[in-house]
């Protein structure tokens, strides 16, 4: 860091929280454990039981949108704080649901409040690491998101065992309390960096500061912005499909036992970590762009050859996968944004950029949940596959945002 920037935290430190708080949101992408003990509780349907993921992403991504801008005008701390109270609030009211056997405070308090919270949380690390690591904008996305993939993971390999212990209502009424204290202590170390920041580079360069960035009004006008959003939604789309049904579609065609389902979806949760960390260093090094056609391109062809599989340790190689390629959308596209409209109003744009995570999160398990009845997964499959040969030719036609950076900057 720069002998100017001593008085300041220490930004490997405001990183390590921004994973501790990534991972107690991450635990969103556990919700498929709750499935079946869900429909056996209430008698509800597959679909509505589904709709609960649904409504958190769905209000996960309006709340990154909303506090992204807010996050540019009030702080990334105060975003954070009111995340954290939230999403724990959400949590513990969630098991008051369960206790009642009410679908609709579970539809509002998991759903609306947690899924607001996350939202708030989410956009805060990537906000506030983005400019304290202008150095390694690829790479620090991926270490902060990565920690959502380890939650996903925590969620759907520990929780079974405690569930069966202690019962649904007291698992949420634990984690909402785990998650009160651990985010809302993350929540207080997320602050930008002073003015003018700048870190030490190779001898003979000069520093690497923070830039000076595309408004968001003139962002969001631009054609840039609305190729970012397309192709966050079809790679979302895909991924999300998959594992909003990952638990009850390995008991249905692997014939797992629920607490099987919950290991197999944990290994699948490892990808998605692991792929946020490996795919935003692979866009570092060979480029954003580059990236994302090997993501499209890759699992049109997995998800068409999908229903043809029939082993288990086939379709988790593929699923892994998958997974991988998830999690590094959500590591390499704020970078990808960042390289074209600069990192001062990243948390505005970028934010705006995630309500296609919320349109994502209905079409994609909608879709799975929905067809599952009528004609099973495979159509589905294909459906998934087909869309994703159409999304290559939307990261190709991203250009414009260099050119608009430069003329901001000048």
């Amino acid at each position: 860091m720069d002998k100017n920037n001593k008085s300041y935290p220490n930004r490997w430190l405001i990183a390590t929280f921004g994973v501790i708080m990534q991972i107690c949101l991450g635990t969103v992408y556990g919700w498929s454990i709750f499935t079946k003990p869900l429909q056996q509780l209430g008698h509800w349907s597959l679909t509505e039981v589904t709709i609960v993921f649904t409504i958190a992403i769905g209000s996960l991504g309006i709340a990154a949108a909303l506090g992204g801008m807010v996050v540019d005008r009030k702080g990334p701390r105060f975003v954070a704080t009111i995340g954290a109270l939230l999403f724990g609030l959400g949590t513990l009211l969630t098991g008051w649901g369960v206790t009642n056997v009410s679908i609709w405070t579970i539809y509002i308090a998991y759903g609306v409040l947690a899924g607001l919270g996350n939202g708030l949380c989410y956009i805060t690390p990537i906000s506030v690491l983005v400019k304290w690591f202008p150095d390694k904008r690829g790479m620090i996305t991926g270490i902060a998101v990565m920690g959502f993939g380890i939650g996903a993971f925590i969620m759907t390999t520990l929780v079974p065992m405690v569930l069966k212990v202690i019962g649904m209502s007291a698992t949420f009424y634990l984690l909402g309390a785990i998650f009160v204290v651990l985010t809302l202590i993350a929540a207080q170390f997320m602050v930008n960096p002073p003015e003018g920041y700048a870190v030490a580079a190779p001898a003979g360069k000069k520093k690497i500061a923070t830039a000076a960035s595309v408004k968001p009004a003139v962002a969001v006008a631009s054609k840039d912005f609305w190729l970012f959003w397309i192709t966050l939604f079809l790679n979302i789309s895909a991924g999300i499909a998959l594992i909003s049904q990952a638990s009850p579609m390995v008991q249905e065609i692997f014939k797992q036992t629920p607490t099987q389902a919950g290991i197999i979806i944990g290994v699948f949760s490892v990808f998605n970590g692991l792929g946020r960390l490996f795919w935003s260093w692979m866009s570092d090094a060979i480029g954003r762009r580059n990236v994302f056609l090997i993501f499209f391109a890759s699992q049109a062809l997995l998800f068409l050859v999908l229903p043809y599989i029939s082993n288990l340790a086939v379709f988790m190689v593929v699923a892994c996968y998958i997974y991988s390629c998830y999690g590094g959308g959500f590591s390499t596209m704020p970078a990808f944004v960042a390289d074209s409209f600069g990192s001062k109003y990243l948390g505005t744009i970028y934010g705006f950029i995630l309500t296609a995570w919320s349109v994502g999160s209905i079409v994609g398990p909608i879709l799975y949940s929905s067809m599952h009845g009528s004609y099973g997964y495979s159509t589905a499959f294909v459906i998934t596959g087909v869309s994703l040969i159409i999304a290559m030719v939307f990261p190709l036609l991203v250009g414009r945002g260099k050119k608009l950076v430069a003329t901001e900057q000048n």
